[in-house]
């Protein structure tokens, strides 16, 4: 070691001045920074390739102050590894010297931001070595610029000074994937887990926390404890997004005592950037005038009156105030619970008991209300429309979106279509008078089709229609105290608005 020592000593003075030179590889050091942590995937091909033809390219070298040996500055080390290898294996001259170019040593931070470009330059490194030269990087040129906290906008500058641009957003998740994911779950970080799987672990992070927070289920502190054990226990080589995914909505609906399905729903909205909403009845919706309800039912004392004096079915602009909406943004709303009682109009129209609504107009209201917020929290809300005048107070305009199928597990899947049969059976809509109902039904709505054709199989073939047998373990045991609430009280409400139809020779259905 002393004598090829000697000659780069000897040749310290001739460095300066040119930087071509040919050094023994016994005097030069791979860089013990090299953001390469693995092993190089095109090693045997880079041996091969030296042993045939020899180095193709010279090394960039550099020397730290007050060292005898040299380091390679910009990339290399892999060639430099092969060097050795075959020199100790051949001992073949061709592989004891290495051309080589010469740099001055400048700072600590710019050889490893040099091996960090043309290690990225050649391909192959993964996003976990990337992200760990970035933040050595910054810690370096914290400790040389005497900086105490680099931000991400000022190392974004300075990696791209040093020819590595990267974008602010990048340096944020390479950030969460050192400081979070890495003690977490280092065995798939360094299986080579990318960026879109990190992404998607800090979307759901994001999502959970959030959904965790306005349920009001613990403190912070608390969901990073529970995310950090579920990351834990499923760090594998082989990392599955979906296995996470799936335990953190179940930890979170066994804190929240309600279906896994509400939470499933919920964090698609936040994942996909939607917000989640409960129908929105404001103090004016059921106020119990003449006016609010000539409003929101079409059925004021003014509107034409049938043989029985009921109003008449209202045209479908008039309705209501609740428009059919894509099913994906129905199903944002599945299980969201009002953070607060209703207030009093509300109350007095959903309430039983004596304070409750004793008319037909009121109760079907009642029942349209009721319905809805089961729907619309079942992610069926768009398939509810209010009724004026006739039946119920309510109606379903089609069965639910066939997709559910291939979205939806067979629980959650399940539970949404015995929602819609409980619905369809307290809106009576496969047994009251085919004229009243089908005129009130989209023209291309499955339902309609079923009910004028007569045509069952095509209705059963639409909607997953289970024993009912399963009803009391998949429906009645799964729902959540305030879907559970709004299904009895509709049940109550069908049920009185037939007992007073019958006292008072009301026909429902005209």
């Amino acid at each position: 070691m002393a004598s090829h020592n000697a000659k780069a000593s000897s040749s310290q003075g001739a460095i300066d001045e040119a930087e071509s030179m040919v050094l023994d590889v016994r005097c030069i050091n791979p860089y013990e920074r090299n953001p390469r942590h693995s092993e190089n995937p095109e090693y045997d091909r880079i041996k091969a390739s030296i042993r045939a033809n020899g180095l193709d390219q010279p090394l960039i070298i550099t020397q730290r102050p007050g060292s005898d040996d040299y380091i390679v500055h910009t990339g290399g080390n892999t060639r430099l590894r092969v060097l050795k290898d075959l020199y100790e294996e051949t001992g073949d001259d061709r592989f004891s010297h290495v051309q080589c170019l010469f740099k001055p040593w400048n700072r600590e931070s710019d050889v490893l931001l040099a091996h960090l470009r043309e290690n990225d330059l050649r391909g192959g490194l993964m996003f976990v070595d990337k992200a760990l030269a970035v933040f050595e990087i910054k810690r370096l040129l914290e400790e040389e610029l005497d900086i105490g906290n680099l931000s991400q906008r000022q190392l974004q500058a300075a990696l791209a000074e040093g020819g590595y641009a990267v974008s602010e957003s990048m340096i944020s998740r390479m950030a969460y994937g050192v400081e979070v994911l890495l003690p977490l779950i280092p065995r798939a970080l360094n299986a080579g887990l990318g960026r879109p799987q990190i992404q998607k672990i800090r979307t759901l992070d994001r999502a959970a926390r959030r959904i965790w927070k306005q349920r009001s289920l613990g403190v912070e502190e608390e969901f990073d404890q529970v995310f950090a054990t579920l990351c834990r226990r499923y760090d594998d080589t082989d990392w599955d997004n979906d296995l996470l995914r799936s335990a953190i909505e179940t930890e979170i609906a066994e804190r929240a005592d309600i279906n896994v399905h509400t939470i499933r729903v919920e964090l698609d909205a936040y994942i996909e950037g939607r917000e989640l909403s409960i129908p929105d009845f404001e103090d004016n919706d059921f106020a119990g005038s003449e006016e609010h309800e000539k409003d929101w039912l079409a059925g004021s004392e003014t509107s034409p009156e049938t043989t029985n004096g009921e109003s008449s079915p209202p045209e479908t602009e008039n309705l209501g105030a609740q428009k059919a909406v894509p099913i994906e943004r129905s199903m944002d709303h599945l299980g969201a619970q009002p953070d607060t009682e209703p207030d009093p109009s509300i109350q007095q129209v959903l309430d039983d008991g004596q304070g409750g609504p004793k008319d037909i107009k009121s109760l079907r209201a009642r029942a349209w209300v009721l319905a809805a917020r089961l729907a619309q929290r079942n992610g069926i809300g768009e398939l509810v429309e209010p009724l004026a005048g006739a039946g119920l107070g309510f109606i379903l305009r089609d069965v639910p979106d066939p997709a559910l199928a291939e979205q939806l597990d067979e629980d959650s899947l399940s539970q949404v279509s015995m929602v819609w049969w409980q619905l369809a059976a307290c809106s009576e809509m496969t047994v009251a008078p085919i004229d009243a109902i089908v005129a009130t039904l989209p023209s291309e709505s499955v339902l309609r089709q079923a009910l004028e054709q007569q045509d069952a199989g095509l209705l059963f073939n639409s909607i997953w229609t289970l024993d009912p047998g399963h009803t009391g373990y998949r429906l009645w045991r799964r729902l959540g105290e305030t879907d559970w609430s709004d299904l009895l009280n509709l049940m109550s409400t069908y049920r009185q608005i037939h007992q007073l139809a019958e006292s008072s020779g009301i026909r429902l259905w005209t």
